[in-house]
């Protein structure tokens, strides 16, 4: 898996979980939410709720994803410097 492909796989994954914009997120947060996200949904279940999301709430789902790559490259950037 390309480390491009791998920074989608948990921004998707991170994206349908339970975290939201307004919670004060360290890394360990955002890597624990993408964990329990591809265990209960899969990879391609995390990408089929996203789309679902962006068809039902284009407006909504593109600043959570915005917020939610930010998050990723923050925590992954983090976790192996």
């Amino acid at each position: 898996m390309t480390p491009q492909l791998l920074e989608h796989v948990r921004a998707e994954a991170l994206f349908v979980s339970d975290v939201q914009l307004s919670e004060a997120l360290d890394a360990e947060r955002v890597r624990r939410a993408v964990m329990l996200s591809v265990r209960r949904h899969g990879p391609r279940g995390c990408a089929a709720l996203v789309a679902h999301e962006f068809g039902e709430h284009p407006d909504t789902a593109v600043h959570r994803m915005g917020w939610v790559l930010d998050a990723i490259r923050q925590a992954y950037t983090r976790a192996y410097v």
